[in-house]
Parts: structure tokens; C-alpha cells; sequence
């Protein structure tokens, strides 16, 4: 049997997010641990001309829902980039996680060859549903969530692999 595109997807997004979940609930006793204060550690980033902690979990969040809701072909939940603290992040996380749970495979039938328009200040993307996954959204999607886990690491939040991982294989 082929792989959906739901499988592809919705999936693979959930499991990204709840492992960013299991992160940022790590990075909360940390900062509880620390005395370090929740907006502190949100405003947090590797090098001063990146984005903070904070935005790198709300582009994987709209990453997420936005390609759940252009390949099923369901309205994109807007959602205002406002969280100031590790705990509004999590709630941003959740609120996405939702979101994604009631998708379901059948809304995902034919979405391979769906054109995909994302505009952007200066350039226009144009996709078929397939490239659209594979060619933007998975590497965005992992990219920030990776820049989040290296942001919370370098802190000292006591994080590895196996965090950024989450269950695989069954295990």
C-alpha cells in the first residue's frame, strides 16, 4: 500500500509537535528549577540575528496547521503570534496539536496534485500538494523545531536525542 498524503503529513506533524510539547515542558522546570524567568527563556535565540525561542515554535505551529488545512482544503485557523512565555507556547503547541486532530484521511484524497500559492513580502511559491510537503513544509516544520531544541540545549535545558526524537520504532 502507498502512502497518503495524510499519512505523509498529519501524522508526522503531530508527533514533531508533541515531541516539541515534551521540550517545552522540560524547558518550564528548568526555568522553575532555575528561577529563570518563562518570558526570559521565550525570548531566548542562538545568534542575534535569529528569530527567538518564541517565533521558532509559532512558525512550526502555522507550518503545521497550514499544511493540514491547504491539503485538506479546509480553512487555516488564524492565529495571532502574541505568546510572550514558555507556558503560552505550549498552549499555542496544544491549540495546534487540536487542530490536526480533526483532519482526517479522507480530506487529504487527491491532495498530492493540489496547486499550493504561498506569498510571501518579495516572492510567490507555487507547489503542487506533493512538493508542497516534501519541499517546504517537512524542512521548515523540522527546521525550526530543531533551531527551538538547539535554543533550549544552549541554555542548559537538560534535553537530548531521544526528547527531539520521541517514540519511534513502537518503543
Amino acid at each position: 500500500m502507498s502512502l497518503s498524503m495524510y499519512g505523509a503529513s498529519v501524522p508526522v506533524l503531530r508527533q514533531g509537535l508533541q515531541n516539541l510539547q515534551t521540550i517545552l515542558t522540560k524547558a518550564v522546570e528548568f526555568a522553575d528549577n532555575k528561577k529563570v524567568a518563562s518570558d526570559v527563556m521565550a525570548a531566548s535565540r542562538l545568534a542575534i540575528d535569529m528569530v527567538p525561542l518564541s517565533r521558532q515554535v509559532q512558525i512550526a505551529c502555522d507550518t503545521a496547521k497550514g499544511c493540514g488545512a491547504r491539503l485538506a482544503g479546509v480553512e487555516n485557523p488564524s492565529v495571532a503570534d502574541e505568546e510572550k512565555t514558555l507556558q503560552e507556547l505550549q498552549h499555542r503547541v496544544e491549540k495546534t496539536l487540536g487542530f490536526l486532530s480533526q483532519l482526517s484521511p479522507e480530506q487529504f484524497v487527491g491532495s498530492e496534485d493540489k496547486a499550493i500559492q504561498l506569498n510571501f513580502p518579495g516572492i510567490t511559491l507555487n507547489f503542487k500538494g506533493q512538493d508542497y510537503l516534501q519541499q517546504f513544509v517537512l524542512p521548515n516544520f523540522y527546521f525550526h523545531i530543531s533551531t527551538a531544541y538547539g535554543i533550549l540545549r544552549h541554555i542548559g535545558v537538560d534535553i537530548g536525542k531521544k526528547d527531539y526524537l520521541g517514540a519511534i520504532g513502537g518503543v
